[in-house]
């Protein structure tokens, strides 16, 4: 089969785009999946330009650097703490809830089972 002589076009991303990219994944709830579909990048390509960004080498060229790149912002501690307490508190009410809906069901299960088996005797007499 001939070869095609038509190159294969490979897209180019500029440094910012990838860091932004990887920085929409940093949020622990966010899936790298999520993030690539919306991007319209192969998802393999997100997890090497995040490893990237952990070594340090998505940073601009000496010939575009005009300011010193951004470090990654983390969220302050006092936040961070805060927003998992309240998470925390949530999922905490959240099981309690759970819990007293499968009683309430077994209980209705119960009744069920006991009212079916007094019809039962009733149309036997």
């Amino acid at each position: 089969m001939p070869r095609s002589n038509l190159a294969k076009k490979t897209r180019q991303y500029s440094l910012e785009f990838k860091r932004k990219t990887v920085e929409m994944t940093l949020n622990p709830e966010v899936l790298i999946k999520d993030v690539a579909e919306r991007m319209d990048i192969h998802p393999f390509m997100l997890s090497r330009w995040r490893k990237e960004y952990r070594e340090g080498l998505l940073r601009p060229s000496r010939r575009t650097r005009a300011v010193a790149p951004k470090k990654p912002r983390k969220p302050k501690p006092e936040q961070k703490d805060s927003a998992v307490t309240a998470e925390s508190a949530d999922m905490k009410k959240l099981r309690k809830e759970n819990e007293q809906l499968k009683r309430e069901n077994d209980l209705l299960k119960k009744w069920q089972r006991f009212l079916s088996e007094a019809h039962k005797t009733d149309t036997d007499s």
